[in-house]
């Protein structure tokens, strides 16, 4: 059936691998027997962290959608490139295209989403866009770029959206990604040599520390190290660096009704300030600050917790929507 899940499919969008992971309906489009003769009301995509792994979210997706009732599909896209294609696919279509869009980039990935979302999603189709990290500024763009998509809610998690290079962690890896992500190379090159046991033994040993260590996030960790995705992953977030400066409070304002933003309340990636700041510039928004001591990288120990979180969240306005959408039809 075409509503049965978790579901993964590879293909090329904007000339790039892209991996989708699908819970509920593999394809959108009127007259689906899972929607009658109308298309979904809440459509959730999942624009991931960087790297941008799906799997990564599959314990978070996969709470997401049954606290939902297994009533509204989610689906989270790759970034383009940061992901294990099989064995009969290329990294890429063709390689003088990729490199002249520079899919790999941060605009590229902002119009590989935008890709996507106009060939798999109905324009009736309502969306729910749920970000994470600099998929949260990712949506911001896309916003800003195609007004007319039928966005319904935005939820902004651990939000990167401004001054990147300026927080604890940025100051770190700022050097790194911009002026000495070739030497990181070699060590990656060298790990994707090993068998997959013993990447496997060596990505568990690195997350020990982590008492309740998700076991879904270690195999994506895993394809991570194969291939190009890392180098594209450190490539992405070299340009995150030098992009990600003043935050796109036009558009906020713009799009203030419809999202939601929850911060850290010990990111390095996104210090409590920025919280401080945005609610402050914008009083009637919804900025919530964490209470849970979740970390920044939530998908690799609380990935459910945080669902439950946003269907608390969702749940009352995704009732009235449904409602709403049912009464115009």
């Amino acid at each position: 059936m075409d509503d049965a899940g978790p579901r993964t499919d590879f293909s090329f969008c904007c000339g790039a691998a892209t991996e989708v992971l699908k819970f509920g309906p593999t394809r959108l489009h009127s007259g689906h027997h899972f929607y009658s003769d109308r298309v979904a009301l809440i459509f959730c995509v999942i624009h991931t962290g960087n790297p941008g792994v799906v799997g990564f979210y599959r314990t978070f997706m996969q709470t997401l959608y049954s606290m939902f009732g297994c009533c509204h599909p989610v689906w989270a896209v790759s970034h383009a490139g940061h992901c294990e294609p099989p064995h009969s696919m290329d990294m890429v279509e063709d390689n003088f295209s990729a490199a002249k869009r520079d899919v790999f980039g941060l605009n590229g990935q902002i119009e590989h989403k935008l890709a996507f979302i106009r060939r798999h999603v109905p324009r009736e189709t309502s969306l729910v866009l749920v970000g994470h990290s600099i998929g949260c500024y990712i949506i911001l763009d896309i916003m800003k770029r195609n007004p007319k998509l039928k966005i319904i809610k935005a939820v902004l998690l651990f939000p990167t959206i401004e001054r990147m290079a300026e927080t604890p962690q940025g100051k770190v890896m700022t050097p790194v990604l911009c002026h000495m992500r070739y030497l990181a190379y070699l060590p990656v090159f060298l790990l994707s040599l090993l068998p997959a046991a013993l990447q496997e033994g060596l990505i568990r040993l690195a997350f020990s520390s982590i008492r309740s260590l998700d076991g879904a996030v270690v195999q994506p960790t895993v394809a991570l190290l194969s291939g190009d995705c890392a180098v594209n992953a450190m490539y992405m977030g070299g340009q995150e660096m030098r992009t990600v400066m003043e935050r796109d409070n036009i558009t906020i304002e713009k799009n203030i009704d419809k999202l939601l933003f929850y911060y850290g309340a010990s990111d390095h990636w996104c210090p409590v300030q920025y919280y401080h700041d945005i609610k402050q510039d914008f009083p009637r928004g919804n900025f919530r600050l964490c209470e849970n001591r979740f970390r920044h990288a939530f998908v690799l120990d609380a990935g459910g917790d945080v669902a439950r979180m946003l269907f608390k969240w969702l749940r009352g306005d995704v009732r009235t929507w449904t409602l709403a959408d049912v009464d115009s039809g």
